[in-house]
């Protein structure tokens, strides 16, 4: 039997209505044990606060995140000595007629520096390998891609 993994949260949302749409206040609040709090709302395309992350940040913000933990342990395995990481991704999130909607694509575009010329092919191809491992990507059904940079000191 595969070894099992339990994640738990609460979700806290105090409203005085929602008589109408346009009427309900959409942030609420994300409390994980022993963690900060999270507060959240809806895109402000569905009428939430621009200054506050939404769930299609936080998908994004999980990929994105997965992907950098994932290959700097590739990496970090391979005594890869990764000096820094950055990523600027992108998500597409189609609006369908029917109301609903679904991200089509996530595109990932992280820029690496490692500290040996000689290990930047190792480094490269690792980046391809982090789907086999990353638990968020392997979770998802639509495209994660990966248009990685990688360069020496």
């Amino acid at each position: 039997m595969a070894d099992q993994h339990r994640y738990a949260l609460d979700l806290l949302w105090h409203g005085d209505h929602t008589r109408t749409y346009e009427s309900y206040t959409r942030e609420h609040r994300i409390r994980i044990a022993g963690k900060p709090e999270l507060i959240t709302t809806a895109d402000p395309m569905f009428r939430g606060d621009a200054t506050l992350h939404n769930p299609e940040d936080l998908l994004l913000a999980a990929l994105i995140s997965c992907h950098l933990l994932t290959y700097l342990a590739l990496c970090a395995r391979a005594r890869i000595n990764v000096l820094s990481y950055r990523d600027q991704a992108e998500g597409t999130l189609l609006l369908t007629k029917d109301g609903g909607g679904h991200f089509t694509e996530v595109v990932l575009r992280p820029e690496v520096v490692v500290a040996d010329a000689a290990m930047l092919e190792k480094a490269r191809h690792f980046h391809g390998e982090v789907h086999k491992y990353c638990f968020i990507a392997r979770s998802v059904n639509f495209a994660v891609r990966c248009e990685a940079m990688v360069r020496a000191v």
